[in-house]
């Protein structure tokens, strides 16, 4: 399983760089194409994994004035 991550910045929010810094230490990848970031899972997750990364996430990026979507197929 992979979780995806999109992110829309804002000129008043957090220096892209940061951000992603932020988000590679969590252990997601950037990538290019319809998606950011992508975390995989190399194993098979259940809800409640997904739902701790979605947690772990927003912490991360509370206060940083960035916007997300995440989704975990």
């Amino acid at each position: 399983m992979r979780t995806y991550l999109r992110m829309w910045y804002n000129s008043e929010g957090a220096n892209p760089v940061i951000v992603a810094e932020k988000l590679q230490d969590m252990g997601f990848e950037a990538i290019t194409g319809q998606y950011d970031y992508v975390y995989n899972w190399k194993r098979d997750v259940e809800l409640e994994d997904i739902l701790q990364i979605m947690t772990s996430v927003h912490e991360t990026l509370k206060g940083l004035n960035v916007l997300y979507k995440m989704e975990t197929m």
